[in-house]
């Protein structure tokens, strides 16, 4: 777990406006849920077998004797909530979009901690493709406006409840003779979940699945149309893909269409976003049919990317004022009051502190102006100013402080 601090704080703010705004655009609206819910809510929709519950999850029994998990990931609370809140009978799609920490108990890797932090949206009530592209294209437009490069995005159909069970039998048969090479966590996966072991990163289980079949070969006819579909409005979109039918998620709720967002300025832990459709996982939770698809983006890794590929202006302020004399503090502390008041963020120096102090602090502080405030100065009603970038300074009137800053941010 780690602390954010400024100046990288600022930074996940610009992530996490420009989102909103890209969100806000196409109709998603904030929802916020617990970050600590009953644990079945996890393990009806995650799935009893997944690495997620079986390892990773942070479980604990409250005085109420009732099991209660951190949350793992944002989809579950999200259709808790779509289903408790009778939010199916409002008109579809309904789209929401969600962001703060969840919690993994995980080796840590590059860029990813035991409290992360997860941007997503989740969107209800639409079971045709062009939502699928209309969502994908969102998640593009969202990573551009926060300045990433170098990413691809991975598309897949994992099939329906009709034609996954076929496509699973293929994998057992396919597996059956090389059990031996696969890691400790396929073993286990391989007769309760064996689509995870096309998703597996262990060197050895990537040898052991080449050759093995693909999931596009053996979906139905309607979620081959929907794929099909998919594509076509991706094109155009003019959203740049790689179909890639390896790529299943590790999640159980899914059906139909997955994607993943990686990046080549990662290692092997690549992907910054990633998500699906997930058409039954309503009812499950016990609402109407409602299908769904949703994403989540990585905070964390976002962040990386974003320091490692470009330079960032952080903040600093508008105005340092220092004080000369005891009535020229007063007066620095109702001027600074008056500037906050509208928007300029303002430092006051201690005036039992020299000028070159306080012209020092101010240096420190890399605030574009200083307003010198003296007691001649005050009896004047003027002040002198200095421009720290380029040392340009003179005197303005006490009554023309604001005009004065807005035309220099103008």
């Amino acid at each position: 777990m780690q602390d954010i601090l400024p100046p990288d704080i600022y930074i996940w703010q610009k992530v996490e406006a420009a989102a909103r705004e890209v969100f806000s655009s196409y109709g998603f609206q904030e929802v916020r849920t617990p970050v600590a819910e009953s644990t079945n809510v996890f393990t009806r929709s995650i799935g009893e077998n997944t690495d997620i519950v079986e390892k990773e999850m942070y479980t604990f029994t409250d005085k109420g004797d009732r099991s209660i998990s951190l949350r793992p990931e944002g989809t579950a609370s999200v259709v808790r909530c779509y289903v408790e809140k009778n939010l199916h009978t409002l008109p579809s799609p309904q789209k929401f979009y969600y962001t703060g920490p969840m919690f993994r108990y995980e080796r840590p890797q590059s860029g990813r901690f035991r409290q992360f932090y997860q941007l997503g949206v989740e969107a209800f009530g639409d079971p045709g493709p062009r939502i699928d592209a209309e969502v994908i294209s969102m998640l593009r437009h969202c990573l551009e406006r926060i300045g990433l490069k170098e990413i691809i995005f991975n598309v897949n159909s994992i099939g329906c409840p009709e034609c996954r069970p076929v496509y699973r039998g293929k994998l057992i048969e396919f597996f059956a003779g090389s059990l031996d090479r696969l890691c400790p966590d396929c073993n286990r996966r391989y007769l309760t979940n064996p689509l995870r072991i096309l998703d597996c990163k262990v060197e050895r289980c990537v040898d052991a699945r080449q050759g093995a079949p693909k999931v596009t070969d053996y979906l139905c006819e309607g979620c081959k149309t929907h794929f099909n579909s998919l594509l076509s409005f991706l094109e155009l979109l003019g959203v740049s893909y790689v179909v890639n039918p390896d790529m299943v998620r590790g999640l159980d709720y899914y059906t139909r269409t997955t994607f993943e967002v990686t990046s080549k300025n990662l290692g092997a832990q690549n992907a910054v976003a990633a998500g699906g459709r997930y058409d039954r996982l309503v009812k499950e939770f016990g609402g109407p049919e409602a299908p769904a698809i949703g994403f989540a983006m990585g905070m964390e890794r976002i962040i990386e990317l974003l320091k490692s590929s470009a330079s960032h202006d952080f903040p600093n302020p508008d105005v340092f004022i220092a004080a000369i004399g005891e009535l020229a503090a007063r007066e620095s502390l109702v001027v600074a009051d008056r500037l906050r008041t509208k928007g300029f963020w303002v430092e006051v120096g201690d005036a039992e502190n020299s000028l070159k102090s306080q012209m020092r602090r101010a240096d420190r502080l890399s605030s574009k102006y200083v307003f010198i405030i003296g007691d001649e100065e005050l009896k004047a009603g003027r002040l002198k100013w200095k421009k720290l970038s380029d040392s340009s300074q003179g005197e303005i009137s006490m009554f023309e402080i604001t005009d004065f800053l807005r035309q220099q941010s103008s």
